[in-house]
C-alpha cells in the first residue's frame, strides 16, 4: 500500500512586538502561554514548559513535583528569526524518542509588530493515524489555539 501524503499544518498570526521578544515569549515563555490542558502529565500540575536554547536542546513539561516530560527536542536555534523543534510526540499523545515530526516556527518584523508563521510538517509519519493527528493539530484547538494564546500573553501589560 502506497503511503498517502498528509499536508502539514500551517498557521500564522500577527503579534504587537517586534520579532526579538516574539521569539523569547515564544521559547523561553512557552510556559505562559501552552494550554494547560495539553499536558502529558495530567495528575501534576505544570510548573514549566522547557525548550533549551540549542541544537539538541531538550524540549519538555516539568511538574510542580519536579518529575519531567519530554516532547521532543531543538533542531535549529536560529534567533529571534527561527526555531525548529522536533515533535515526539507518536499517536498517542507520549514521548517516543524513535518517532519525529518537525514544528517550524518563523518570526517576520511586520513593522512595529511580528508576523509568525507555523509549520508542522512529516505528519506522514503518523501513517495510519496521521488524518487524525492532522485533524487535531488543525483544528481550533490545536496549533491556531496555541498562537492565539501565545498572541494574548504579548498583548497583555
Amino acid at each position: 500500500m502506497q503511503p498517502v501524503a498528509v499536508l502539514p499544518v500551517h498557521k500564522s498570526i500577527r503579534v504587537a512586538a517586534p520579532p526579538a521578544r516574539a521569539f523569547e515569549i515564544f521559547t523561553a515563555g512557552m510556559h505562559r502561554w501552552w494550554p494547560r490542558a495539553h499536558s502529558l502529565n495530567p495528575k501534576v500540575e505544570r510548573a514549566a514548559v522547557v525548550i533549551e536554547p540549542r541544537v539538541d536542546g531538550r524540549w519538555y513539561e516539568r511538574g510542580v513535583d519536579g518529575t519531567e516530560c519530554s516532547w521532543g527536542k531543538v533542531l535549529r536555534w536560529e534567533p529571534p528569526a527561527r526555531v525548529v523543534l522536533g515533535w515526539q510526540l507518536d499517536h498517542t499523545w507520549r514521548f517516543n524518542p524513535a518517532f519525529l515530526t518537525e514544528v517550524e516556527i518563523k518570526f517576520f518584523a511586520d513593522g512595529d509588530a511580528t508576523l509568525v508563521k507555523l509549520e508542522h510538517r512529516n505528519l506522514e509519519r503518523y501513517g495510519e493515524n496521521a488524518k487524525t493527528i492532522r485533524d487535531g493539530l488543525d483544528s481550533p484547538e490545536g496549533w491556531m489555539g496555541g498562537l492565539q494564546l501565545f498572541a494574548s500573553v504579548i498583548a497583555a501589560p
